[in-house]
């Protein structure tokens, strides 16, 4: 397994794993199965494993945490805090004040069954409470020994300094793929100048650039996508035209367009390592591969030609999430 450092020298395998689908979002989960999925990334040397303590309302860390259990030498283990869901499970607030950062932290090591996390990230921004504070209340985790490394997600490059300047950030976590590509409007340099690693998640577009999605009602019920702007009337069909050119492509080069997509993420530096998420060993499998696939210039070419930037319809989400992105 090819790997990757992050930040000021966390290094984790090139292809992380996230597990957040295992818990929520995508429809039912198998948690069976979910745990085979992190057994078998073990064994292939994904050894990145992304978890957050509102997945699932900390289902998602209960059962990271089982399928790690006995193996804790074998993990990089990232999760975050900072969003808090409403009684009934909605969206919450986010909460940056240092009392919660402690009491989230203790509360994660507890569900995971672990003495400390590797990867610690503020999940989304409190604009209420200054960077610094929340920040400040993080760096006491690393001194703690609770916490190895610190990370941010969403968070926009002037808050990406701010934080920095408190304590080394040693990765940013954004959404990053052929369908958004909103990292490269500034941040991507920001990142790269204060030595930040770069870890995408959704690299495959919430799935849609695997190529398996064709309708809308290829969605269980409960499956978030189903209200989504991007998996939405005219804009899912503009979106699907796109990943059948992608798949078009893939199919040229013999691979996968899973594995296309993920290549292309793969290729736009070193210091970056995506994760993207699967609750299935044949997923997993499948992107994988993609470590495998070699882009020349003219293959970027073609991709860029096919999916430039901004390609993608509609929004990434909906209003009220997407007021706490970039902040």
């Amino acid at each position: 397994m090819e790997s990757r450092t992050l930040g000021q020298g966390l290094t984790v395998s090139a292809l992380g794993l996230g597990c957040m689908g295992m818990s929520q979002s995508y429809g039912p989960g198998d948690d069976e199965e979910s745990v085979a999925t992190i057994h078998r990334a073990l064994e292939l040397g994904v050894d990145f494993l992304d978890t957050a303590d509102v997945y699932g309302l900390g289902a998602n860390e209960t059962l990271v945490g089982r399928a790690i259990a006995g193996r804790r030498d074998e993990v990089i283990l990232a999760t975050k805090f900072g969003n808090q869901r409403g009684p009934q499970g909605g969206l919450g607030v986010v909460n940056g004040r240092p009392e919660y950062v402690r009491s989230a932290c203790d509360a994660s090591l507890q569900r995971l069954g672990v003495d400390h996390i590797d990867l610690y990230y503020q999940h989304r921004v409190d604009t209420s409470v200054p960077v610094e504070e929340t920040w400040g209340a993080m760096a006491e985790l690393v001194a703690a020994g609770k916490v190895r490394y610190l990370g941010i997600s969403e968070a926009a490059p002037a808050t990406l300094r701010r934080a920095h300047a408190v304590h080394p950030v040693a990765a940013g976590q954004y959404e990053y793929s052929l369908f958004t590509r909103d990292p490269e409007d500034g941040l991507l340099d920001t990142m790269r100048e204060l030595g930040v690693g770069i870890v995408p998640y959704s690299p495959l577009g919430r799935g849609f650039l695997s190529g398996d999605i064709t309708s809308p009602d290829d969605f269980a019920p409960e499956d978030f996508r189903r209200h989504s702007p991007r998996f939405q009337g005219e804009n899912f069909d503009r979106n699907l035209a796109v990943v059948e050119k992608v798949r078009q492509l893939a199919q040229a080069k013999g691979v996968t367009p899973s594995q296309l997509a993920l290549a292309w993420v793969l290729a736009q530096g070193d210091d970056v390592v995506p994760i993207p998420g699967t609750k299935s060993r044949g997923h997993l499998e499948d992107n994988l591969a993609a470590l495998d696939v070699e882009l020349t210039p003219e293959d970027l070419a073609a991709i860029d030609e096919v999916a430039p930037k901004g390609v993608a319809a509609g929004e990434r989400y909906a209003p009220d999430q997407l007021a706490r992105i970039n902040v």
